[in-house]
């Protein structure tokens, strides 16, 4: 999930014959391409590093404020919202925004090729649709990224937000067991 996601992709990179199939849920190759389609690890970097130390500096004041609004439209239940809330402000600051940071600059597209694992991608996009995306424009996003990866199977959820197994729990694991 999320950046799980990611690591699971690097790890399948990395060590091929130690991976089986792979579940990849709510995630993308490279997260700033889905802001910024022109998006590069070069042209994103500065802002990333500005990310970062902006989140660092913060007060706990403004961090809990930042991260209440960051995570608003990940769950569609607001107890799992503040769950998520707490989670953030109660998790190390500098692991998070490392995270965070790389999150923005790894770019794998290129590298997907090369990953021999089953992929199964199940995606969302209705939390997105107060900021413009569709379906499709969504869809297109995640088979535009995953377009390198050989033989990967595309789920897109019209109900469920980032946090798809806690949103569509019956799902999520419907498409895992098919």
């Amino acid at each position: 999930h999320s950046l799980g996601g990611l690591l699971s992709l690097k790890i399948a990179l990395a060590e091929p014959g130690a991976v089986g199939p792979l579940v990849i849920v709510d995630s993308l190759p490279f997260f700033a391409a889905a802001m910024n389609p022109d998006a590069t690890v070069e042209t994103i970097t500065p802002m990333a590093v500005g990310m970062r130390a902006q989140m660092q500096a913060s007060d706990d004041t403004a961090y809990r404020q930042q991260t209440e609004a960051a995570v608003q439209t990940m769950a569609q239940d607001p107890e799992r919202v503040k769950q998520l809330v707490q989670w953030g402000v109660d998790s190390d600051r500098a692991t998070t925004t490392q995270a965070m940071y790389e999150l923005m600059v790894t770019d794998l597209r290129a590298d997907l090729s090369a990953i021999r694992s089953p992929t199964l991608v199940l995606g969302a996009w209705a939390a997105y649709a107060n900021f413009g995306q569709t379906r499709e424009t969504t869809q297109a996003i995640l088979d535009t990224q995953y377009a390198a990866l050989p033989g990967v199977r595309i789920e897109l959820r019209d109900g469920g937000y980032h946090f798809l197994m806690w949103d569509d729990p019956q799902w999520l694991r419907r498409q895992v067991s098919e």
